[in-house]
């Protein structure tokens, strides 16, 4: 499974570093992303990291204000969250797509395989 953590409450335009970790199995090249439940909406994909962690996807509404990383080496991915929003609330999953054939990111993030339980992010003055 997938275990995440770092999530936690910061006032907006606050940084929040979220960290996911494979259990039972490694990094190896699968294709990591992460997915957010806001309260009242429908589950949204944050962006995703290739194989390699060469290439990156991100959602428009994320761009250019979180970074999602790998560290195969001790083997956690990463999101880096900067100029967090009250609208960036949620709650953040680690996942992977163990089935995919492909481990790039061209364009998109795949359909995952396995989510974590998630972490709470609360964004609020």
């Amino acid at each position: 499974h997938l275990v995440e953590s770092g999530g936690g409450l910061v006032q907006p335009g606050a940084s929040l570093t979220l960290s996911c970790t494979p259990s039972g199995f490694t990094l190896d090249y699968y294709v990591f992303g992460w997915v957010r439940q806001a309260p009242g909406k429908e589950d949204e994909g944050v962006g995703c990291v290739s194989g390699t962690g060469g290439q990156t996807f991100y959602a428009d509404f994320v761009k250019g204000r979180f970074t999602i990383s790998r560290d195969d080496a001790k083997g956690t991915v990463t999101l880096q969250m900067n100029s967090l929003k009250p609208e960036d609330t949620g709650i953040y999953h680690c996942a992977v797509d163990l089935l995919g054939s492909d481990n790039r990111v061209n364009g998109g993030c795949p359909d995952y395989d396995l989510w974590g339980q998630g972490t709470q992010v609360t964004v609020s003055s």
